[in-house]
């Protein structure tokens, strides 16, 4: 027998497909929290990041330029065009930097729900 600890994730509606534009961002609010939506068309992905640039801490990442950098999906921000993965959240231009949050995002029925970590654990145990 094991233990399995696995993180609670809590997925919420964000909008709808068409409400996002193609190879394009918005910004989705959820609850206090202000969270950059990408829809990378041309790739048939979707990603999320926090809208919150960390240099000059303005929301601003949702209208930053997106990408890719040896095939991983970026976002620059409109400010400094500092880089971030869209997968990890790390920053790209100088690995000294600081990164972003990033989220996981799923479709459904031309929905789309973004997922976020409650901060809470749960234990599975394994027979």
């Amino acid at each position: 027998m094991s233990i399995l600890n696995t993180e609670v994730i809590t997925w919420f509606f964000a909008c709808k497909v068409e409400d996002v534009p193609a190879n394009g961002g918005v910004c989705v609010k959820y609850n206090d929290e202000q969270i950059a939506l990408f829809n990378f068309a041309r790739r048939g992905e979707w990603y999320a990041s926090q809208n919150l640039c960390p240099h000059r801490m303005q929301m601003a990442l949702s209208r930053g330029m997106t990408g890719t950098q040896q095939g991983e999906p970026k976002v620059a921000c409109p400010f400094h065009k500092k880089t971030f993965s869209l997968e990890d959240g790390r920053c790209l231009s100088d690995e000294h930097e600081c990164s972003i949050t990033v989220y996981p995002v799923r479709v459904e029925d031309d929905r789309v729900y973004i997922g976020i970590n409650n901060g809470k654990e749960e234990a599975v145990v394994m027979a």
